[in-house]
């Protein structure tokens, strides 16, 4: 591959010895544009440089890796993001992947040959995700529907609404506004529904209600 064909990549962590190790393992391999120590430095860089595959760290003070690869989604679409991060728990895997839109999550605890890979295969347009949590995605896949249904079904009307208006983008204070009830009581609605539904995050919230077409998207 010559150097006008090598992929070119962004690097983003809060930790510097960190990025100047990952530097020295990929500046081999491929073209290290830069670095950056927090997700809206990296957002920037990226609209900036432009690059091929942005690695990315989660955890990161200020605008967080799940924000960054958002906003990166939109403004440099053909970056393709892929998450380094130690943590491997189902939340932060699936919001990355699904909801931030990530095309691939590696863990930190993996060998500097399987980063190398996983660039190489998020950027030929595959998804990678590092053999420890591909049950996790597995799982997300082969989730039965029914059971999905049957926490539907223990909603309340207005747990229910509440569902819809957060999937819409609504803050419990809009959807109070919008319900005519209390900011205290759409805030017991929104906990009920995330006790019931077993949703931790916002975005899992959002998710729920987009999958069971509960708000429209055009």
């Amino acid at each position: 591959m010559t150097s006008g064909d090598r992929i070119r990549v962004l690097l983003a962590d809060d930790h510097r010895i960190l990025r100047e190790a990952l530097r020295a393992v990929l500046a081999s391999e491929f073209d290290v544009l830069g670095e950056a120590a927090t997700g809206e430095a990296a957002a920037n860089l990226a609209v900036k440089l432009k690059p091929d595959v942005l690695v990315l760290d989660l955890r990161m003070s200020g605008m967080d890796g799940f924000a960054a690869a958002r906003r990166i989604g939109k403004e440099v679409p053909n970056c393709k993001v892929l998450i380094l991060s130690q943590y491997e728990d189902q939340d932060s895997v699936i919001e990355a992947l699904v909801d931030a839109g990530a095309a691939g999550f590696v863990v930190k605890s993996d060998a500097a040959s399987d980063l190398i890979t996983a660039i190489r295969a998020v950027h030929s347009g595959r998804l990678y995700v590092s053999a420890s949590i591909a049950p996790i995605v597995l799982a997300r896949l082969k989730a039965p529907k029914a059971e999905a249904d049957a926490g539907l079904a223990t909603l309340t009307r207005r747990e229910r609404e509440m569902l819809r208006l957060i999937g819409e983008g609504a803050t419990s204070k809009d959807a109070a506004r919008r319900l005519g009830i209390a900011p205290k009581t759409a805030q017991i609605h929104r906990e009920n529904l995330k006790r019931k539904l077993n949703l931790r995050t916002t975005a899992a919230i959002v998710r729920y209600a987009i999958e069971h077409k509960l708000v429209r998207i055009d």
